[in-house]
């Protein structure tokens, strides 16, 4: 089975490089975004739990999330494999993730990084608020915030990779074809 952690700040390209990824190794797109919206919509028990966190601006907690995936990854046994998108965000989750999966005799295969110098992360979401109208692209100082955070709390998970040898770097500067046939090169590599 072939799991893949797409990993990368806000405006690196995950949702776009995801849709080809899919299509290339016929994976299930696992988006906690996505998962969380639809469990609250669907008022489960989960997503009420999860709703309840969210409204009082506190964060998820990690259970509340791998129990959420784990729903959605048992929806789909016949699955060639799964893109987590925006997940893990903590070495926490990332071990959490880790044995859910051993659970089910599978693993992370690799994190696949996009790298993407923060000017250009900038300049592409600015413009991504211009074609999809998302408020949380078009404010800079927002911007700003959302990449110190991925900095900040979210690339150490990194290491976590590293330390098992399936963390690997992809140049995320160049044309959606260039950085697709880097993607796919790392994953008929491993």
């Amino acid at each position: 089975m072939l799991n893949v952690v797409l990993f990368g700040p806000p405006g690196a390209g995950k949702g776009t490089q995801s849709e080809r990824l899919i299509e290339k190794y016929g994976l299930v797109h696992l988006s906690t975004g996505d998962v969380f919206r639809a469990n609250i919509k669907g008022e489960t028990e989960l997503g009420t739990l999860a709703k309840s966190y969210m409204d009082k601006g506190q964060l998820v907690p990690d259970e509340v999330t791998i129990n959420m995936l784990r729903s959605e990854v048992l929806k789909h046994p016949e699955s060639k494999g799964f893109i987590f998108d925006g997940f893990p965000r903590t070495n926490a989750q990332a071990t959490a993730l880790d044995n859910f999966l051993s659970e089910l005799n599978t693993t992370i295969r690799v994190m696949l990084a996009l790298e993407v110098e923060e000017n250009e992360l900038m300049q592409r979401l600015l413009k991504r608020a211009e074609v999809s109208g998302r408020a949380d692209d078009a404010n800079p100082e927002i911007i700003k915030n959302r990449i110190a955070v991925y900095n900040n709390e979210t690339a150490p998970v990194k290491s976590f990779y590293q330390a098992q040898n399936k963390f690997v770097s992809i140049d995320g500067i160049g044309s959606i074809d260039d950085i697709t046939a880097r993607l796919f090169s790392a994953i008929d590599a491993i």
